[in-house]
């Protein structure tokens, strides 16, 4: 197993944990929240309803935050954090918000309840795989009319980070989200606080992943969640070169096959030129009679 780096990486299921899962450390979520948001929304304050990570193997592995944010104003809205792996991807999102918003009836009979349903929103971060065909690497998604292009409804939405669009070097991170995204995509591969991080939370950030400060269960737990991301890294790669193997194999495989029904059509015409009957030449060249037929129509 490779020596581990000078600092944690986030995007493991220990790190992602580690950094953004505890109530002591709920400022840094709350500064990445406020900055992904951009102004729509600005937490004051959060509840970790739910800070599990379900399953016990690679396969099954998901850390989740469930949380209940309070905003400036207030008002409180629902928050689902997570570190998503790809199988079933979008489809579990649509899941989680959807229990999300479930949840919120009253146990029993709804009668009197007039639905005052609290705004939902399901973030998750991508890491080793792509949402889309997109470049994009921050997808805000929402309910909308198809006709018009207008919100349709503004409570739930979906906002996905996809961490391979994200290319910014150092040079040219212009917002505090930019910054975020280049920790969370490139911690592990620093050895040292960059200047360009001096913002007091990314200190406190940098303090909390380094691998030195570990204790020795804790150091054990993260080598255990980085083995298992490479781990789902050499597995991808090989279904994902295999795949491909495949694909040139079945275009080679239908190529030769195409050149063999050209090649059997031809035969057949120089066949019909000579006058021979359709049974000799359907014999002759391994082609229905049918089909032959209509080479007669050509």
């Amino acid at each position: 197993m490779k020596t581990p780096s000078r600092y944690i990486d986030l995007t493991t299921d220990y790190g992602f944990k580690r950094v953004f899962g505890t109530d002591v450390n709920k400022d840094l979520l709350i500064d990445f929240l406020n900055e992904l948001f951009q102004g729509k929304k600005v937490i004051k304050d959060l509840t970790y309803n739910k800070n599990e990570q379900q399953g016990d193997t690679a396969e099954q592995g998901l850390v989740i935050f469930d949380l209940t944010c309070t905003s400036e104003d207030d008002s409180q809205f629902i928050i689902e954090v997570q570190r998503s792996k790809q199988n079933y991807f979008k489809e579990r999102t649509i899941y989680y918000g959807s229990k999300l918003i479930s949840d919120q009836a009253p146990k029993g009979s709804v009668n009197g309840w007039n639905y005052a349903i609290t705004e939902v929103y399901v973030i998750a971060i991508m890491d080793g795989f792509h949402f889309s065909d997109s470049k994009e690497y921050l997808h805000d998604i929402c309910l909308f009319n198809q006709k018009t292009g207008q919100k349709f409804y503004d409570r739930l939405a979906f906002i996905y980070i996809e961490l391979l669009n994200f290319n910014k070097p150092e040079t040219v991170l212009e917002s505090d989200l930019d910054k975020w995204l280049f920790v969370l995509k490139n911690m592990a591969r620093l050895d040292k606080l960059p200047t360009f991080l001096k913002k007091p939370v990314f200190q406190k950030l940098f303090q909390i992943a380094e691998y030195s400060n570990l204790n020795k269960g804790e150091k054990q737990m993260y080598d255990v969640s980085l083995k298992r991301k490479w781990d789902e890294y050499a597995v991808r790669e090989y279904w994902e070169t295999e795949g491909m193997q495949k694909g040139i194999e079945k275009g080679i495989e239908k190529g030769i096959q195409k050149g063999i029904q050209e090649t059997q059509r031809k035969n057949a015409l120089n066949m019909l030129n000579l006058g021979l009957s359709l049974e000799i030449i359907s014999k002759s060249v391994d082609l229905p009679i049918d089909e032959i037929k209509k080479l007669c129509s050509l």
